[in-house]
């Protein structure tokens, strides 16, 4: 939520605090303790502790460009989670999951435009990424995880557009044949940006996971980057002492 500096950062091998805030390897367990300030309209507090417990950690590396500049760590893609936040109506366990991409570039320099989603199964989960590079090249993946870590690549269902974000941004996902995919609760708008709770319906089983486009053409554009820095706030100095 706050952009800092490399005086903020402090890291081993089972911790990373950024500032008031870190992460824990626990046990199996990752706990997140939260010391934030959300950015405007709505300026608050943001404190507490998350705690995610994955049924398995997976072996899984995704390359998303051809020389590995860019890669997707699917950690713990079937995770219990449990979220206490400081404030009424954030208190509450269900399922979750644990990611990461990482990259020796910007995403502007090599993506135009991309989804990504998450849905829970029966068995598991089955997340879907889907790409469009600079170069007009693309990219199609998907994978289902069991609760053991086991991962395998299912055919993928045909990609199907959906209604678009509050800011338009274009959004599809995978679905099955004939199916209209829906948003049933909007997470995060932004002008390139849309993160939001999808139902689609794969293999027959309708299923209601997270769901993201990133619209990379506008995020390269001059006029958005102040917009991004009022919404995420900087702080340049930061001491542990």
């Amino acid at each position: 939520m706050t952009d800092r500096g490399t005086p903020a950062l402090q890291q081993s091998e089972t911790t990373l605090t950024v500032g008031p805030s870190s992460m824990t390897w626990e046990n199996d367990k990752l706990v997140i303790d939260v010391d934030e300030v959300s950015g405007p309209p709505i300026i608050s507090r943001v404190r507490g502790t998350i705690t995610v417990t994955p049924s398995a950690i997976t072996d899984v590396e995704l390359a998303l460009t051809d020389d590995g500049a860019h890669i997707w760590r699917p950690f713990g893609p079937v995770s219990g989670i449990s979220v206490g936040l400081e404030a009424p109506g954030w208190t509450w366990e269900g399922h979750g999951y644990f990611d990461a991409n990482f990259g020796t570039r910007a995403l502007e320099e090599d993506f135009t435009y991309w989804t990504w989603g998450r849905y829970p199964a029966q068995r598991g989960s089955t997340c879907f990424y889907d790409a469009t590079r600079l170069d007009g090249s693309t990219l199609g993946a998907g994978f289902h995880f069991d609760s053991d870590g086991a991962a395998s690549e299912p055919d993928l269902p045909p990609k199907t557009k959906f209604k678009r974000s509050l800011w338009a941004v274009k959004r599809e996902t995978r679905s099955d044949p004939g199916y209209q995919p829906r948003q049933v609760m909007n997470m995060l708008d932004a002008p390139f940006y849309s993160r939001s709770m999808v139902e689609t319906r794969l293999d027959g089983e309708a299923t209601v996971g997270v769901h993201e486009a990133l619209d990379l053409k506008r995020f390269r554009s001059p006029l958005l980057k102040p917009m991004l820095a009022m919404r995420v706030p900087r702080r340049r100095n930061w001491s542990f002492d």
